[in-house]
């Protein structure tokens, strides 16, 4: 039940193999996770030929159960230098998944330094020398790829930043509408595909068919139910209307979203970032919602147009607005846009590079809301400029490079739009998850200013995710009430796979999943000590609410007790 797909690029051979019995109910980030526990040595140099990037859809992505086509990018991190899963949509996994490919695993380093693409179709899978693709920014790259090989294709690509192995760099991944929008940002993933000499993986499924679950008619009664329950959920229909960006007049009052590189207060024109605002801008432009999958009845996915009414970037994001945006000092709408198109372009984070560009502010290298200057830093990063290097490597590095102490990272990599001072559950979240810094990890808003209970808030939505990204579910599908899923998944699985899997065994995947995590960064040298946030966020208030972020150490630190 299927086959892994070995690409060694140090012989330039390509193998198919059988899936091992232990890995036949993992997918995504789980399966991920195993692989590199086996197969990569905790101490390897990330960028060096003993890491391994992994590519594995989730459990559930060939059936196009809508939200259900995640596919994940597990390696050791050359940017947190621990084990890594970063996830993104699009069609890949979905085609991945109908042609019964469990995971792609890529060693080894090529012995030339021209580029290669890794063509996979229904009957081989061949990998080519592409030294014409080299440099080729994402749309770019694209559009030669579907003009070869095909519009119907998916694409996971890497852009300039991937080739040049910056630790900001992501993985790109098409959606439907062919665009590659849709980014594995997280960890610097895209640096170690580039370590590989991959530059594009290319996949038609055009002759494969939709994955058959074994009871048809349980698992279309679960999607059935679960699409009514997220029909009448307030938070999904949000989604639906305003995208991530609905939440920002909320998060911004609440001062969870960073200004002023998380020094906090109030940034004039913030409204202009408002949901409300921009879906009546893009409207008005002939801009659209989307899913950025097949099937997927959120519909979440900004399609944002410029004032020329022509389309210019699509998945604008909240964390995007906030990181290029008001952290920056910036809430000029169509220029954080095109700030975004040009992250998507060159392949880099712009959770990561917004952050290490509010640090090339506070060095007072360019002022605050300075929006010419911040493109002018992006297109150095496609340049090879030594600033644009500088920034391309994060913030962590380019803070070290100016000196500063103050910096908004947790295990090196930055932390999200989501200040942790007055949202402490994920503050607990960046201390000790595997992942470093990820909101998407363990994001939990109730009671966001105490820190009662907030250890137990972050472990238990921690699991969940953790089950939730080996699936291959986009948690912006997850009706308000999360732990509702685990029934959903076991039920899409045992009809899936025919197995008969309960609730609490879904849980423990994702507490296994963990685990494995944890093991493989304690082998790297990874201890309780290093679980801390920033000593900034412990001392200084943040306005409007005057909150830190106060929750014991001792107490963060006996969280690995109850993930077993």
């Amino acid at each position: 039940m299927g086959k892994i797909i070995r690409i060694d690029m140090t012989e330039r051979r390509v193998t198919t193999e059988k899936t091992p019995a232990d890995y036949q109910l993992l997918g995504g980030r789980g399966l991920s996770a195993r692989i590199l526990n086996r197969e990569v040595p905790a101490l390897a140099h990330a960028l060096g030929s003993e890491n391994k990037l992994i590519i594995a859809p989730g459990l559930l992505a060939g059936t196009m159960a809508p939200s259900f086509g995640r596919i994940s990018f597990g390696a050791k991190s050359p940017l947190t230098q621990t084990i890594k899963e970063s996830n993104a949509g699009g069609t890949a996994a979905q085609k991945l998944d109908r042609l019964d490919i469990k995971a792609i695993i890529i060693q080894g380093k090529p012995k030339d330094d021209q580029g290669y693409i890794l063509l996979i179709g229904q009957r081989e899978t061949k990998l080519l020398p592409a030294p014409e693709l080299s440099g080729k920014k994402n749309y770019e790259l694209v559009r030669l790829l579907q003009d070869r090989y095909g519009k119907d294709i998916g694409v996971i690509s890497i852009g300039p930043a991937g080739e040049a192995r910056m630790t900001a760099s992501t993985i790109a991944v098409t959606d439907q509408d062919g665009r590659p929008s849709r980014h594995a940002a997280r960890g610097g993933l895209g640096a170690v595909m580039g370590s590989k000499g991959i530059k594009a993986v290319v996949i038609n499924a055009e002759d494969a068919g939709v994955v058959k679950p074994i009871d048809r008619e349980a698992f279309k009664k679960t999607l059935k139910d679960l699409i009514e329950t997220l029909k009448r959920d307030k938070g999904s229909q949000s989604f639906s209307r305003f995208g991530t960006p609905g939440g920002i007049e909320r998060l911004s009052q609440l001062g969870s979203m960073p200004s002023w590189n998380y020094h906090g207060g109030t940034v004039e024109g913030i409204e202009n970032l408002y949901g409300d605002r921009i879906a009546k801008t893009n409207q008005d432009r002939g801009g659209r919602m989307h899913g950025c999958m097949p099937g997927c009845v959120i519909t979440c996915s900004i399609v944002f147009h410029g004032d020329d009414g022509r389309h210019l970037t699509s998945a604008l994001e909240y964390e995007t607005l906030a990181m290029l945006g008001s952290n920056l000092a910036i809430t000029n709408l169509d220029a954080i846009a095109r700030m975004d198109r040009m992250c998507d372009e060159l392949g880099v984070d712009t959770i990561e590079v917004g952050s290490a560009i509010a640090q090339v502010m506070e060095a007072g290298a360019i002022p605050f809301g300075d929006e010419k200057s911040v493109q002018e830093v992006l297109k150095k990063i496609g340049e090879g400029d030594y600033l644009g290097r500088v920034v391309g490597q994060g913030a962590a590095f380019t803070a070290h490079y100016f000196g500063l102490d103050r910096v908004p990272t947790a295990k090196g990599q930055a932390i999200p739009a989501h200040d942790p001072r007055a949202c402490k559950a994920v503050g607990v979240t960046y201390c000790v998850s595997p992942m470093g810094a990820d909101h998407t990890a363990g994001l939990d808003y109730r009671d966001s200013f105490s820190k009662e209970g907030q250890v137990k808030r972050s472990r238990d939505k921690q699991i969940l995710m953790a089950a939730n990204d080996s699936v291959g579910y986009c948690f912006l599908a997850m009706p308000s009430k999360g732990s509702l899923m685990y029934e959903v998944f076991a039920k899409l699985i045992n009809a899936r796979y025919g197995t008969d899997l309960t609730e609490e065994n879904v849980a423990t995947m994702g507490i296994t999943t963990i685990r494995e995590e944890l093991a493989f960064n304690r082998s790297t040298g990874w201890r309780d000590v290093h679980n801390r946030l920033p000593d900034f966020m412990k001392t200084e208030k943040l306005p409007p609410h005057e909150v830190v972020f106060d929750i014991p150490q001792e107490e963060i630190d006996s969280i690995y007790e109850d993930l077993g």
